[in-house]
């Protein structure tokens, strides 16, 4: 389904729209995009159906005389917006696609700016670009009073002048964003800022890391865990501010919201198991998911100041205390383990270090700072945490101590603190 009389070669962004029973607010949605200041011809809409079953491809079908638009449906299997973008972005013809949600009104140079961002006409490797997110705020407990009123009768740009004074109506990661000035080249960990319901990336790195993890269901995180992977393929992150949408206000249910997180995070961790993964846990469960660039560049500070400290000897004289024979697990092992430790499995947060360690092939190990491990309860008889952790023990040392816990019926940390 499409309309005017361009081609593929002529569309230089695709817009991904998934959807689902809420074909009211799509046509919002569509409206705003038929009042963007590209060119029409230069643009197209695909909406991606998650097994609506109301008029969401009639509604959809309505916009093809003012838009580019194509469409694309999925059996209704639950919660599957991930799949839901996949299919979307295999239709697309342009080379950068543009990331957005049903009740998200962009404003009028929405693409524009998107386009701008990763440098007109440029398919390399290139940029993961993140928009602005007015009224986009989850910890507020009722929509702001007048918004729905405002964007249900004003175009977007009028709603953000009416509305830009009232730090409620910021993006939620505004105050996080601004102690960098919006330059995410400034965070070491800058993929946890990534919003689903609006960025963009080329098409071919989209692909190239292999789109949205589709085994995640249900709501959170893999807009997040796609950012990580664009991250490690190498694309700088960039924020535009001039990219900007207003956020529909819709009603969430808390709890099986939480509740599929937790299923989606775990999944994450089991996926990517690095420290910088376990840093967004840990910054999640303190609620504070933004500071996870606060807590990570700590982490990198501290490897290399750390990156001389041998724990070998400490390491020795732990395995003469310990029970002779039992399993055994060593957080902040260094890069030198004795013969004694044979078997164990050994985790380090500096991943060169660790591999000295394994190097003679008698343990197993895992890149970690040990906040959270892929071992079972109680699957290894002593846990020994060396002092390489003590530069980090004052924030994480709590939580070293529960995951040790957790996983080892008896933990030995002279160094830090007592078991």
């Amino acid at each position: 389904m499409s309309s005017g009389s361009s081609n593929d070669a002529s569309i230089k962004v695709s817009v991904v729209i998934p959807t689902y029973n809420r074909c009211e607010l799509l046509a919002r949605t569509l409206s705003q995009f038929a009042r963007q200041r590209m060119p029409a011809d230069e643009f197209e809409i695909i909406v991606a159906d998650d097994g609506s079953s109301d008029d969401t491809k009639a509604v959809t079908e309505s916009f093809s005389g003012t838009l580019q638009m194509k469409y694309t449906y999925q059996e209704d299997l639950g919660f599957r917006a991930g799949t839901a973008r996949n299919s979307g972005a295999r239709l697309a013809a342009a080379p950068v696609l543009v990331f957005a949600d049903t009740g998200t009104m962009a404003g009028p140079d929405f693409l524009r700016h998107h386009l701008a961002a990763h440098g007109e006409g440029d398919t390399g490797k290139g940029h993961t670009v993140l928009g602005y997110a007015y009224g986009w705020n989850p910890a507020l407990p009722a929509p702001l009073p007048g918004l729905v009123d405002a964007l249900s009768t004003l175009p977007a740009e009028e709603v953000v002048e009416r509305f830009k004074g009232n730090p409620d109506f910021r993006d939620y990661r505004h105050a996080y964003l601004e102690e960098e000035d919006f330059d995410l080249s400034r965070q070491l960990l800058p993929w946890p800022m990534l919003l689903s319901l609006n960025f963009s990336v080329p098409t071919a790195d989209y692909w190239a890391v292999g789109g949205f993890d589709e085994e995640f269901r249900g709501w959170g995180f893999e807009d997040l865990e796609l950012g990580h992977r664009l991250f490690q393929r190498g694309l700088s992150f960039r924020m535009s501010r001039d990219a900007w949408v207003v956020e529909w206000p819709h009603g969430r249910d808390r709890a099986e919201n939480l509740e599929e997180a937790a299923v989606n995070i775990e999944r994450f961790l089991h996926k990517h198991r690095d420290p910088s993964v376990e840093i967004l846990w840990f910054a999640l469960r303190k609620t504070i998911l933004w500071n996870a660039n606060l807590h990570y560049s700590e982490l990198t500070a501290w490897r290399d100041q750390a990156r001389g400290m041998d724990a070998e000897a400490e390491l020795a004289e732990a395995a003469r205390r310990i029970t002779p024979g039992g399993r055994v697990a060593v957080v902040g092992c260094g890069g030198r383990v004795p013969e004694s430790l044979a078997g164990a499995t050994l985790m380090d947060f500096d991943e060169d270090l660790l591999r000295q360690a394994l190097a003679s092939g008698r343990n197993t190990g895992q890149h970690a700072i040990g906040l959270w491990t892929p071992l079972p309860d109680n699957s290894v008889d002593t846990v020994i945490i060396t002092s390489r952790l003590t530069g980090l023990w004052e924030r994480l040392g709590e939580d070293l101590m529960a995951e040790a816990r957790r996983i080892g019926r008896d933990v030995y940390a002279p160094a830090l603190a007592a078991p």
